[in-house]
């Protein structure tokens, strides 16, 4: 390993990385309670509010990959500074917009921080010894769900008693101090992947990100039959087509596609689409329950504050299996945890079609979905980093956690489609949407432990001697060099 001198304590740089996961993935859902309030404060049509969702889902689902790959070419610490930055400036931007099309602007600059993901995974590869990655990987991938959540719970509360703003302000805040802590402390990756980063394959895995995410999200107001939707998903098909040839001949590929072909990788990466099917769409859609008026027939009629509070257990579940997910995983392995994560969560998901009468009833099921999507995430990232070699972590962990984004994206256009199919009179859903909605993500769920018995059996032990390895052959390359 290159000059120590100046090398941080792992866990300060832990540290460091922690905090700029959790800001970015903070910033995923504190928007999703408020959007009818912004929509007030700006005088502007829900069509248009819903655009501070989507434009940070396109922006974050082009930049993860790409922040990831530039990572293992020019230096992942270089580059997680770059992410944090923009983070901080676009929580700043958000903070004064004077306007509805600045803030989505704001947002667009927000998504760039998608980078901190798959720089924080190749950071703790590089920088930790090897029987700590486990632990750390673990609880970076559980503030994933952590976040999501947490952002949920807090945004209500934090809007009441200051303002909007500081929805904005709080992350600006923390991710300015982030970014100036990580160009001071964290230390350079000693691994990089060498050659220039290919234009094309970057432009045409742009291309096809947005139009099939930009497809997804609107599809529930356009229509599924509606000649944009099918135009935009056929777009998305050709494009992606396309740059899966330009990658097999490229000399130095965006994305290698033969590391996606690995059975490690692409067995991870469809568990990962699967549960972003249901964390993602769960947490858009049980605020929107609670708050429906009781005079429907379901809900509490909860205020934003209120529910909230009823998700929280399902936010601490998620973070108290994030400590505990590597050292069971030791006991019964990674891939035995994400399968048993996975039908947790989705018996959590069917206890809510079931049972939903009472907010004590939805705090119980989510916390049980909480607990087992923490427990899959946790271990999901520790697989795809032993499943590639060093210099390919960034990308590797970039498209897994990119691959989630667009499982998010079906799950949440899917469940929009099924509970807005049938209305009451007082203009509310029909409560057998929101039941049929969970119940198919439930079956999403499902689907995600059925493909993760398809992952390679893989003890947490030979994965911490293949990186342990991995660190000698790097210290050996350095002397010898």
């Amino acid at each position: 390993m290159p000059s120590t001198a100046r090398r941080t304590h792992y866990w300060v740089t832990f540290a460091v990385l922690a905090v700029s996961v959790a800001s970015y993935t903070l910033m995923q859902s504190l928007t999703i309670p408020v959007l009818s309030e912004l929509e007030t404060e700006f005088n502007t049509d829900q069509n248009t509010v819903t655009w501070l969702l989507t434009g940070y889902l396109l922006s974050a689902s082009i930049f993860t990959p790409i922040m990831g790959r530039l990572g293992d070419a020019y230096g992942k610490q270089r580059l997680l500074v770059i992410s944090l930055a923009a983070l901080a400036i676009g929580s700043l931007a958000a903070a004064l917009a004077p306007t509805i099309g600045l803030l989505i602007a704001a947002r667009v600059l927000q998504g760039v921080g998608g980078g901190v993901l798959p720089l924080a995974f190749g950071i703790i590869r590089d920088e930790f010894p090897r029987e700590k990655i486990g632990g750390a990987v673990s609880i970076v991938s559980s503030l994933l769900a952590v976040g999501f959540g947490a952002g949920i719970v807090i945004a209500g509360p934090l809007s009441s008693a200051l303002s909007y703003h500081w929805l904005f302000w709080l992350p600006f805040i923390v991710t300015a101090v982030a970014a100036v802590v990580a160009a001071v402390l964290v230390p350079e990756s000693p691994v990089r992947t060498p050659g220039r980063i290919a234009i094309v394959p970057a432009i045409l895995l742009s291309s096809w990100l947005v139009a099939l995410l930009l497809s997804l999200s609107q599809a529930p107001q356009w229509g599924w039959g509606d000649a944009k939707t099918i135009g935009l998903l056929i777009a998305a098909a050709v494009l992606a087509v396309a740059w899966v040839r330009v990658e097999l001949v490229v000399d130095v590929p965006l994305i290698d596609m033969k590391m996606m072909r690995l059975p490690g990788v692409w067995t991870t990466n469809l568990v990962a689409l699967l549960l972003g099917v249901g964390m993602y769409a769960s947490f858009g859609f049980i605020p929107q329950f609670n708050q429906t008026p009781s005079s429907a027939g379901y809900g509490f009629g909860s205020t934003i504050t209120e529910s909230g509070m009823i998700l929280l257990p399902s936010a601490i579940m998620s973070f108290l299996t994030g400590l505990v997910a590597a050292p069971i995983a030791r006991r019964i392995g990674p891939k035995t945890v994400v399968v048993f994560g996975s039908v947790l969560a989705a018996v959590g998901m069917f206890m809510m079609a079931a049972f939903h009468a009472e907010p004590w009833q939805v705090a119980v099921s989510n916390a049980i979905t909480g607990t087992g999507i923490g427990l899959a995430f946790a271990c999901l990232a520790g697989l795809i980093v032993a499943a590639v070699t060093p210099e390919q972590t960034g990308v590797a962990s970039g498209m897994n956690a990119n691959i989630r984004t667009i499982g998010g994206s079906i799950g949440t256009a899917v469940m929009a489609s099924i509970v807005t199919a049938h209305f009451l009179p007082s203009g509310f859903p029909k409560e057998v949407g929101y039941t049929a909605g969970f119940v198919v993500l439930g079956v999403a769920l499902l689907a995600a432990a059925a493909a993760g018995l398809a992952i390679p059996s893989m003890s947490e032990k030979a994965i911490e001697d293949k990186l342990e390895q991995e660190r000698i052959d790097r210290e050996l390359a350095v002397m010898s060099a």
